[in-house]
């Protein structure tokens, strides 16, 4: 099967499609946070994003780019929250129909962002089969178009342009940092990253307790019977074929980190940069205080990929 992978020049158009409609998001320092991790670093605030999420790129480039006739129809996904409400504002804007799958537990917080935008919600197990069949459903129900949150090429393409805007200001970087779950935000990080330099070390921070894409890498095929276990709610989905794919052309390397590493790193941003994340997110700054080797004295760009915390369950 030949994979639909994008490139560096779609991760170019996507940020002239989304330029309308998605915030340029500020970059913030914090010298402590320096001091404390011996390296420099930029944090891309994607927490200030529509939707309070990185996730309103890719999903705005996917509606963006469909043509008249196939967007009438509308859009499906299915999402734990993130995408689904990036994806249910993104068909509001442009006056379509949205579906989103939503599994049972989702966080409450994202969920009411779902239907504020206006999306259909269609409930399901707490599972990735159970998620797909429910899209499938809805899909051949509606004749609404699937866009994947994570494997759709221009939701991929999108997702870069967070680093696009991140080199702009910030100069040339020696080392990138995403959170990895399903693998859209740092395949197309790393697409973008490597298109303006191309050395520059792109690392995905995984939890430990789905750690899905860096046994896919360490095994040489693609797993996908790992079942969940971590607090990083946006980060249980499973690794899709055309991400690991990305991951091992653009040599992006996976660094684990605990729960507890996580909760202790988004309390450090919540109190130092005085921003609200969300414990996925939080997973970039673990994995620089754990892996120090790979970051010490060198100029590191941190992607905060969202702030949707569910403030009943704070995890302090």
């Amino acid at each position: 099967m030949t994979l639909d992978l994008p490139s560096f020049s779609d991760v170019l158009a996507a940020a002239a499609r989304i330029a309308p409609y998605a915030h340029r998001t500020p970059v913030l320092r914090s010298r402590s946070l320096d001091e404390l991790t011996g390296a420099t670093l930029h944090f891309k605030c994607e927490n200030l994003q529509r939707v309070g999420a990185f996730k309103f790129r890719g999903a705005c480039n996917a509606v963006f780019a469909l043509d008249e006739t196939t967007a009438a129809r509308g859009v499906v996904t299915h999402s734990s929250g993130n995408h689904g409400a990036a994806l249910a504002l993104a068909a509001k804007l442009r006056g379509i129909p949205a579906h989103v799958v939503v599994p049972e537990g989702a966080v409450a917080s994202k969920l009411a962002a779902i239907e504020a935008y206006g999306a259909v919600i269609h409930r399901c197990a707490p599972n990735i089969a159970a998620r797909e069949a429910t899209a499938a459903r809805v899909q051949a129900e509606t004749g609404a178009t699937l866009v994947h949150p994570y494997t759709d090429p221009f939701v991929i393409a999108g997702q870069g342009t967070a680093t696009l805007e991140l080199l702009a200001e910030t100069g040339p970087l020696d080392a990138l940092v995403t959170p990895l779950g399903g693998g859209g935000l740092v395949c197309g990080s790393a697409i973008a990253a490597h298109g303006l330099r191309p050395g520059l070390a792109v690392f995905g921070a995984e939890p430990e307790g789905a750690a899905d894409a860096y046994e896919s890498l360490r095994r040489g095929q693609r797993v996908t019977d790992l079942v969940p276990d971590t607090i990083c709610d946006g980060l249980r989905g499973t690794i899709g074929e055309e991400n690991l794919a990305i991951l091992r052309a653009e040599a992006v390397r996976v660094l684990l980190v605990s729960d507890a590493e996580t909760v202790a790193a988004m309390r450090l941003v919540w109190s130092r940069l005085k921003q609200v994340i969300e414990p996925s997110c939080a997973t970039v700054l673990a994995a620089v205080l754990r892996y120090p080797e790979h970051f010490a004295g060198k100029r590191v760009g941190l992607i905060l990929s969202g702030g949707n915390v569910d403030l009943d369950a704070l995890p302090w």
